[in-house]
């Protein structure tokens, strides 16, 4: 592929991930938002704008680096964390896990609705094609940040459910938890197990 072409694949590809993300952090706001902390609405972060989600090394300088660097056979991201103020919420303890599984959650709920059109619908090869790579990408944001690593969501869920002490033990090695990530991606731990799990979740949904 040459670099024209490279450049044009990034930019449908970073496109949906934008539209992933940008969902994703939208639920984390909206949930906490119910249940009693208005954080993400007065920052600007209760939106589906996803100009309020872009962090420029996250959401731009790293998918362009990982798209390019595998020839365009990846490409992943983060957004901006929606700010959350745990004393606001109505039950702390309880409402971290809602507001962890909530983003992982509207992922698979965008996954299966774009499924839908796939399972339904006689759609173009190209707008299959896109679509597929829609349901993939939010599958892949689904289960990634369900990884109890901090700061991804599923160390909230686990935070939620550990005694104080150990919740609060567990939450210092947030500072930690992205090169964790990287050591981990890198020795390939994850591709025994997500990668897997990806095309189970990616078969059930029928796409």
């Amino acid at each position: 592929m040459n670099f024209p072409s490279l450049l044009i694949s990034f930019a449908v590809s970073f496109s949906l991930l934008l539209v992933s993300m940008t969902v994703h952090e939208f639920a984390h706001g909206l949930t906490a938002y119910k249940l009693g902390d208005s954080t993400a609405r007065f920052s600007g972060r209760l939106t589906l704008n996803p100009l309020a989600h872009i962090d420029f090394f996250w959401t731009i300088l790293l998918p362009l680096v990982l798209f390019l660097s595998s020839s365009g056979s990846f490409v992943f991201g983060a957004a901006k964390p929606v700010p959350i103020n745990y004393y606001a919420l109505k039950n702390p303890k309880r409402d971290i896990i809602w507001i962890g599984l909530s983003g992982p959650a509207a992922n698979i709920l965008l996954a299966f609705i774009a499924a839908q059109f796939l399972k339904y619908f006689s759609l173009p090869g190209i707008t299959a094609y896109l679509v597929f790579n829609l349901v993939l990408i939010n599958v892949v944001l689904a289960l990634f940040n369900l990884i109890p690593i901090p700061p991804l969501d599923g160390s909230r869920v686990l935070m939620g459910l550990l005694p104080d002490e150990l919740s609060r033990y567990y939450a210092g090695l947030e500072r930690y938890g992205f090169i964790i990530l990287f050591i981990l991606i890198w020795l390939g731990v994850f591709d025994h197990f997500l990668w897997p799990m990806v095309g189970a979740v990616v078969r059930l949904l029928g796409a």
